[in-house]
């Protein structure tokens, strides 16, 4: 499957099975991007969001969890935010890629 934006671009490319929260959580995550890149940071942060909670065990949420963190920063210039979801990473998926991404916002607290 792929999902492209309101341009045309193909934004992912989803090969083989997926069960059903691990496809929707993707296909959250990728409108959470597609916002992103268009600097609709709110907007963002809400599909971003929607994984973290409706989707929390599946395969998208930890990137989710870190976008998100991304998204609320980009809107409020709050950096106070990504420590904490640093954090929350390593506690809720400690061996996630995106915990280790997070490590320098604990530097930085």
């Amino acid at each position: 499957m792929l999902l492209l934006d309101s341009d045309g671009k193909e934004r992912v490319r989803l090969e083989g099975y997926l069960p059903n929260a691990d496809f929707l959580g993707a296909r959250a995550v990728v409108l959470g991007r597609i916002a992103f890149v268009r600097k609709k940071y709110a907007d963002a942060e809400r599909w971003y969001g929607d994984v973290v909670t409706r989707f929390a065990q599946s395969h998208s949420a930890p990137g989710a969890m870190y976008w998100r963190a991304v998204a609320h920063y980009k809107t409020t210039n709050d950096h106070t935010v990504l420590g904490k979801v640093a954090e929350e990473l390593r506690s809720a998926y400690p061996s996630s890629v995106w915990a280790s991404k997070a490590i320098p916002w604990l530097l930085k607290q």
